[in-house]
């Protein structure tokens, strides 16, 4: 798709991903096809970017396959990622634990559905405990983006993939079938250039292509026999995890200055909660907005901070109540936190938030 710099294009959020992989340098996609986010493999295919920039681009066999190719890419320093929905990265849990404690970096896209088994192909939040939480086995953390708008589709996969390499962590880009389906207008990345072998052996020492001096070939694994030495691995990841806690915190606040109550949402459904707040405000009831956009790390100190201000805080989300947790980690007991979600793939409308934070809150 040629676009001059900076043209608006209409396009899906799950063909935003694809358009945005190729022109942010990705050297490989390998994936399968699920609804609802088959549109990222298929506009894959429909671009050819192997014929314009090289890019490897494969319909692997299942999700296992897929993650295990990824795991492959990403220990040879390479820009690579996968997309899949719901039942599908739950096929790829082990994979995704073996990348990271092998601290590779790579992109993960989860466009999320309802569950939970094969579920319903329509829209669901439901996969926060998995993705935020950790769904595969071990003391491990993805860093996880949730985009609430086609444009935050495409400018997310470039800064996935620089999060991923600063901390040699997976990233993941946790949407759902809204925002994967719906079409609005975007403006794609410039094109930057793949890197060189060269390139990616500077910037990557610890990949298979890179080589110590007097040494062999270095060696990717999550394996160790020794206890101890495992033990050191963990310390050493969790120090990492501080780190990204410390710097990678991403959130935003909406009218919260004068609030006397506060919703937190994310993705689709901090678009629902932002006008269900313009609604209640025209009611007289002074609501605020704090849309997490990094789930891990999650913004424990603005919430809590905010909640000094607060009667209370519902947390609006599509699913049975898995965010509101963290939310009330946040505040500690210090306001009333209730949660507000709808499920089986049914997404709220404004005017059920509304009537949610009256009866939940405002009693």
């Amino acid at each position: 798709m040629a676009t001059t710099e900076g043209e608006v294009v209409l396009m899906k959020g799950n063909e935003a991903i694809a358009h945005a992989a190729i022109r942010c340098g990705a050297d490989g996609y390998f994936g399968y096809p699920i609804t609802p986010q088959s549109e990222v493999l298929e506009t894959l295919a429909e671009e050819k970017p192997w014929e314009t920039t090289g890019m490897v681009v494969l319909q692997a066999e299942s999700e296992v396959a897929s993650i295990n190719m990824v795991y492959g890419g990403a220990g040879t320093g390479k820009r690579v990622l996968t997309s899949s929905s719901s039942p599908g990265v739950s096929l790829m849990q082990e994979g995704i634990s073996y990348i990271a404690g092998a601290e590779l970096p790579c992109l993960i896209v989860n466009v999320m559905r309802g569950g939970p088994g094969l579920g319903t192909i329509q829209p669901s939040q439901a996969d926060y405990f998995q993705s935020v939480k950790g769904g595969g086995h071990g003391d491990y953390r993805l860093i996880v983006l949730a985009p609430a708008s086609v444009q935050e589709m495409a400018d997310f996969v470039d800064l996935s993939f620089e999060l991923a390499f600063k901390y040699r962590n997976p990233a993941m880009i946790l949407s759902d079938g809204v925002i994967g389906q719906m079409m609005e207008k975007v403006v794609l990345p410039p094109y930057k250039p793949r890197r060189t072998e060269e390139q990616i052996k500077a910037e990557c020492p610890w990949a298979t292509t890179g080589r110590t001096k007097g040494r062999g070939p270095n060696i990717i694994t999550s394996l160790e026999l020794d206890p101890a030495e495992m033990e050191r691995r963990n310390i050493k990841l969790q120090e990492k995890y501080r780190l990204i806690e410390e710097n990678e915190v991403r959130y935003e606040e909406i009218d919260c200055e004068d609030a006397e109550y506060l919703i937190v949402a994310f993705g689709s459904c901090a678009r629902i909660a932002q006008k269900a707040m313009e609604d209640a405000r025209q009611q007289g009831i002074r609501v605020g907005l704090l849309r997490p956009i990094t789930l891990w790390p999650f913004p424990y100190k603005a919430i809590a901070e905010r909640a000094k201000q607060m009667k209370g805080i519902l947390s609006v989300e599509i699913n049975a109540g898995q965010m509101v947790e963290d939310i009330r980690l946040a505040v500690n007991g210090s306001v009333p936190v209730e949660h507000f979600g709808r499920l089986g793939g049914i997404v709220p409308d404004p005017d059920e938030v509304v009537v949610a934070l009256k009866e939940k809150l405002m009693k």
